[in-house]
């Protein structure tokens, strides 16, 4: 007894570091991004100043904001300010909306959000797949196709591939509708509650409405996902190759076990392992790196949101849309750490 209680005490307190560990990690994180889009808003060539009075207004009116919004202040306290403001959820106003920079990212944020998580289901969907029968036909023409088909998706631009996609689907063959989300006749037929129009339109029975709101999503979420799929399955290649060349492959195959459910349950499962930090780093590369398509397809969504502030000098929303975007990022990062943990049994023993 008094020996498995030692053990449980010392796997207790390995839990505990690690969690400490864990905390510590963010928290530096976090740090540094603040830091970074701390020191971003003061380096650009914008006077905030000008931004919100004008450049008409006079010396002594210019004088008095200087001095309101902090700028007399040594950096460091402004620095200090700035981090006791985004800790308690403040960050600012926009001087493009007048509304607080949090309700317009809560206003915002579902769209992108809707977009980003259709794609990175079309593209693991399709990715997985595609990645898994270019690692079965090494070499072979199935190979070829879906590496070239990834390299498309890497190299093309994705507003030039918006573009002609609405010229193709939208103008020419009228099969999607264009852009924005959804027609004004069917936007006042149900109640927007969460934002992610999709859910919204189908949980209140209004099929029309989500008809129309899924031929607008349907064009951009392709395109993205088109992207997110050209990572996708060539990360599943490199991984599925890796784990055919195993050992328990070669055994499984001498026991008799069927070609396919080596290649689909224990090769992929293993290979799953890794692909969770991949779509994650995915999805959250979605979520922030949509600014083009949402530009293309005058989605309103966060990048919108941040294009449209950066035209207009707006720098407290540039830096507050930044500092969302980074903290999903690490959230995503992190998440996808712990379901590593969980999945790989090798990973826990060696913590």
């Amino acid at each position: 007894m008094p020996l498995m209680t030692k053990i449980r005490g010392r796997r207790g307190a390995l839990w505990l570091w690690r969690i400490a560990k864990l905390f510590a990690t963010v928290a530096l994180t976090f740090l540094g991004l603040l830091i970074v889009t701390f020191l971003i808003g003061r380096v650009v060539p914008v006077d905030p100043v000008l931004a919100v009075i004008g450049d008409r207004a006079p010396q002594s009116v210019y004088d008095r904001v200087y001095v309101e919004l902090g700028l007399d202040r040594p950096l460091y306290e402004q620095f200090w300010i700035y981090l006791q403001k985004v800790l308690s959820g403040d960050f600012g106003q926009s001087f493009l909306t007048k509304r607080a920079i949090t309700d317009d990212i809560a206003r915002v944020f579902p769209a992108t959000v809707e977009l980003a998580t259709v794609s990175i289901l079309i593209g693991t969907l399709i990715g997985i797949p595609m990645g898994v029968l270019a690692a079965v036909r090494q070499g072979r023409l199935a190979d070829q196709i879906v590496r070239v088909l990834g390299l498309i998706g890497y190299s093309a631009p994705i507003f030039w591939l918006g573009l002609v996609g609405l010229l193709v689907f939208y103008a020419r063959l009228h099969w999607v509708s264009g852009p924005g989300r959804i027609d004004i006749a069917y936007e006042y037929t149900f109640t927007p509650r969460t934002g992610l129009l999709l859910w919204d339109s189908a949980s209140q029975g209004q099929w029309d409405a989500f008809r129309n709101v899924l031929s607008h999503i349907l064009l951009p979420a392709s395109l993205l996902g088109y992207y997110s799929m050209a990572y996708i399955s060539r990360m599943t290649r490199s991984f599925m190759l890796a784990e055919l060349a195993q050992e328990y492959v070669t055994t499984a195959r001498v026991k008799g076990v069927p070609e396919w459910r080596i290649i689909w349950v224990h090769a992929l499962r293993n290979a799953a392992v890794p692909l969770v930090t991949v779509i994650a780093l995915s999805y959250a590369s979605l979520l922030e790196g949509s600014v083009l398509t949402e530009t293309v397809f005058a989605w309103p969504g966060l990048g919108q949101y941040l294009t449209n502030s950066l035209q207009n000098a707006d720098m407290n929303a540039v830096l507050g849309g930044t500092l969302v975007i980074g903290a999903i990022f690490v959230g995503l990062n992190l998440l996808s750490d712990l379901l590593y943990t969980l999945l790989d049994p090798r990973v826990r023993r060696r913590g």
